[in-house]
C-alpha cells in the first residue's frame, strides 16, 4: 500500500524521487520521505508527516553536502506504528550507512527486533519494517558484499516485502520483493525503481517487474538473483501508458478526469473485443477448460463488478455463481468445475492473492486485472485485460466500469463457444454493450446538471441509504461505498425488499435515501414506504426520475426479453460516482485521497 520510489542518475537524485512521490501518492499518504547519497559519503534524509509537496519544501530549504543522483524515497501508509516523523520511510541501521525503504509486512519483525535489540541494535521507530536495515547491517559486518546482506537479510524474513536498500559508502543500491510488487528501470537518465511503472513513465519506456524472491543489484550492468541463483536480466517489457495519462489537463481532479473518460473507455474496450465476443473467439483464445459454476473472487470495488458479472452469466446462460469475499476465503467451499474469476485493479491485491493460496490450485483461475505484469496475471491460468488506462484517484471509477465491460463480454462469449447461447442472442447482446458509450455519456450530462442541487439538499444528513432490486442491486452498493470512501458519511446498501425486515427503522425525517430505479415494477412500492417516513428519495433512473440518467430502451428485446440488460444499467453508476464527489467536494473532503485508505492494498 505504500509507494516506493529510487534513482541512480547523474545530477541530483531529489527532483526525480519527489517527482516519483508524487505519482505514487494515492498508494499511501500518511507520510513521506527521501534518503540521498551526499557527495562526502553520507546520507540527508528528509521526513514529512504531510503530504509529498510539504516533502518537496522540505529539501529546497535544506543546505548543507551536496547531493548525488543516488537516491530513495518512500509515501506510507500507516499498518505497524502510528503516524509520527520517527515511524516515516526511509529508515536506518545504527550507524546511518545503510537507508531502507519498504511496502508490505514483516509479519516476524516483533521476534527479529528482540533478538537484534540483545545484539545491541538501536532502533528508532515503531515500525515492522526498520528490522530490515539492522538486519542488512548485520550481515555486512561479516561480508561486505551488499547483495549478498540483503539475500541473507531476506531469507530471515516472513511476509510480503518490496525493499530498496541503499549503502551511502559506496553508493550501491539493492532492491528485492516477496508478494509485493516493483519495478526497475534503465533510461538514457539513469536506472529507476518503483512500486509501479506510472510512477517513472516519464523517464522510462521500458521495465522489468520483479518476481517472488529476486534480489537485484543496479549499477553499470545490473545483477539479477532468483531464489538465490543468478540468471540473466530478464527482458524489458513497454510500458502500457504514456506519462501524459497521468496528467490533469484541465480537470479539478483526477476523480472527475477519470469519471469523465469513461465513455472513451468503454468505446475502446468493445472495439477491442466486441466481435470475438458474439462468435466466441475471446473466449477460446483464453485456453480455459469449460465450467459448470463461476466463482467471484474480489474486495471492495471489484467484489461490486463481479457481482455484476455473475448476474449477467446467471440471466444470460443460467450459471450457478458464487460470490466470495476475498478476505474471507477460508470460508468458501467451491464445487467440481468452478471456474475462479480473481478480479483486482491493481492485480497486487493481497486478499485476492491469499485467497488463491488458499484455493491450492483445485480450480482453474481467470485473472481480471488493469495490470496484465502484476502477481495476480503472473498466478492465473489467463488473464483479461481491463484496458482502463492509468486511474490515480484511490477510489476506482472508470475501473470499475472497464471491469464490468471486459468481465461482461468474457462471459457471453464463454456462454456461445459452449453452445449455451446461440449466435443471433450472442449477437443482439454485444450490440447493447455498444450502445454503452453513448448512453454513460448521456447519464453524465444529466447528472451534472442535477447533482449539485441535490447535494446542497443533502450535505448535513449523518448518513445514507441505497436501494435496489435485481440488477440494480451491485450498483446499488458500488454508490454507497462510494459515498463513504469519499464523504466519510455513512452509507449502507439494501436489497429495497429488506426495507421492512430492520433497515426502514433508520428512515426518520429528511433521511436521504438514493433508489436505482431502473424499472423494476416492486421499487415503487418501496420507494413509497420510504417517503410515508420522511425520507429524502433521490431517484436514479429513467423519465420523470430525479437525476433521469438511464435512456429509454425498447421493451421486450428478443436478447433477453425485458427492458433492462442481463448486467443491470452500468450507466448508472456515473451519477453514483458523481454524488459521492460532489458530496465529498461540499464537505471539503480531498476527492482524491480519501483518508486512511490507498490505491492498491497489498497487506492483508
Amino acid at each position: 500500500m505504500c509507494g516506493i520510489i529510487a534513482a541512480r542518475v547523474s545530477d541530483d537524485a531529489t527532483p526525480y524521487l519527489l517527482d516519483g512521490l508524487e505519482r505514487l501518492e494515492y498508494r499511501g499518504y500518511d507520510s513521506a520521505g527521501v534518503a540521498v547519497r551526499t557527495a562526502s559519503g553520507g546520507t540527508e534524509t528528509l521526513r514529512s508527516v504531510s503530504r509529498v509537496g510539504d516533502l518537496r519544501t522540505l529539501v529546497a530549504a535544506r543546505s548543507g553536502d551536496a547531493l548525488t543522483g543516488v537516491g530513495i524515497g518512500h509515501t506510507r501508509w500507516a499498518t505497524h506504528g502510528v503516524v509520527r516523523e520517527a515511524n516515516a520511510h526511509p529508515h536506518a541501521d545504527c550507524t546511518g550507512r545503510i537507508s531502507i525503504v519498504h511496502n508490505g509486512i514483516i509479519e516476524n519483525a516483533d521476534r527479529l527486533r528482540a533478538t537484534l535489540e540483545r545484539q545491541g541494535h538501536v532502533f528508532s521507530s515503531d515500525v515492522d519494517s526498520e528490522v530490515i536495515a539492522h538486519l542488512v547491517e548485520r550481515a555486512l559486518a561479516v561480508d561486505p558484499d551488499l547483495m549478498l546482506a540483503v539475500q541473507i537479510a531476506t531469507a530471515q524474513l516472513e511476509g510480503s516485502w518490496a525493499i530498496v536498500v541503499l549503502d551511502a559508502r559506496d553508493g550501491r543500491m539493492v532492491v528485492a520483493a516477496e508478494r509485493s510488487p516493483l519495478v526497475v528501470a534503465r533510461s538514457a537518465r539513469g536506472d529507476f525503481v518503483a512500486s509501479d511503472i506510472g510512477a517513472i513513465a516519464e523517464w522510462c519506456e521500458t521495465f522489468v517487474a520483479l518476481r517472488d524472491g529476486d534480489v537485484v543489484e543496479l549499477g553499470e550492468a545490473w545483477t539479477w538473483s532468483s531464489a538465490g541463483v543468478t540468471v540473466p536480466v530478464p527482458f524489458p517489457t513497454p510500458s502500457p501508458f504514456a506519462a501524459t495519462a497521468l496528467d490533469l489537463g484541465d480537470h479539478p481532479d483526477h476523480m472527475a478526469k477519470e469519471i469523465e473518460e469513461q465513455p472513451e473507455v468503454v468505446a475502446s474496450i468493445l472495439d477491442r473485443v466486441a466481435r470475438r465476443a458474439a462468435d466466441g473467439s475471446m473466449w477460446v483464445g483464453l485456453g480455459l477448460p469449460g465450467f459448470h459454476r463461476l466463482a467471484i473472487v474480489a474486495c471492495g470495488t471489484s467484489l461490486n463488478a463481479g457481482q455484476v458479472i455473475a448476474t449477467a452469466l446467471r440471466g444470460i446462460g443460467g450459471v450457478p455463481t458464487d460470490i466470495v469475499v476475498a478476505s474471507e476465503a477460508e470460508q468458501a467451499v467451491l464445487g467440481p468445475g468452478t471456474l475462479v474469476v480473481a478480479i483486482s485493479q491493481s492485480g497486487e491485491t493481497a486478499d485476492v492473492l491469499r485467497a488463491l493460496d488458499r484455493f491450492e490450485d483445485r480450480h482453474p483461475v481467470l485473472a481480471l486485472t488493469n495490470n496484465v505484469h502484476s502477481s495476480l496475471a503472473r498466478r492465473a491460468d489467463a488473464v483479461l485485460d481491463c484496458h482502463a488506462g492509468p486511474e490515480i484517484g484511490v477510489a476506482a471509477t472508470k475501473t470499475f466500469t472497464a471491469q464490468v465491460v471486459v468481465g461482461v463480454a468474457a462471459m457471453i462469449s464463454a456462454l456461445v463457444a459452449s453452445g449455451r447461447i446461440d449466435a443471433a442472442r450472442s449477437t443482439a447482446l454485444v450490440g447493447e454493450l455498444t450502445d454503452l458509450p453513448a448512453r454513460i455519456a448521456h447519464a453524465a450530462a444529466v447528472a451534472a446538471a442535477r447533482i449539485p442541487l441535490l447535494v446542497s439538499s443533502v450535505q448535513d444528513a449523518s448518513g445514507f441509504l441505497f436501494l435496489g432490486r435485481g440488477a440494480g442491486l451491485p450498483y446499488a452498493a458500488e454508490g454507497a461505498l462510494k459515498l463513504k470512501e469519499l464523504s466519510y458519511r455513512w452509507a449502507e446498501a439494501y436489497p429495497a425488499g429488506e426495507l421492512k425486515h430492520g433497515p426502514l427503522a433508520l428512515v426518520d425525517e429528511g433521511t436521504p435515501v438514493v433508489v436505482v430505479d431502473h424499472g423494476e415494477p416492486r421499487l415503487q412500492a418501496n420507494i413509497a414506504e420510504v417517503r410515508a417516513r420522511g425520507g429524502f428519495v433521490i431517484t436514479i433512473g429513467g423519465e420523470g426520475s430525479d437525476i433521469p440518467a438511464l435512456g429509454r430502451r425498447a421493451a421486450g428485446d428478443l436478447a433477453w426479453g425485458r427492458a433492462t440488460a442481463p448486467w443491470g444499467p452500468l450507466e448508472a453508476v456515473v451519477p453514483l460516482q458523481m454524488l459521492a464527489r460532489e458530496l465529498a467536494l461540499q464537505l471539503g473532503c480531498d476527492v482524491d485521497k480519501p483518508r486512511n485508505l490507498a490505491k492498491s492494498v497489498t497487506v492483508e
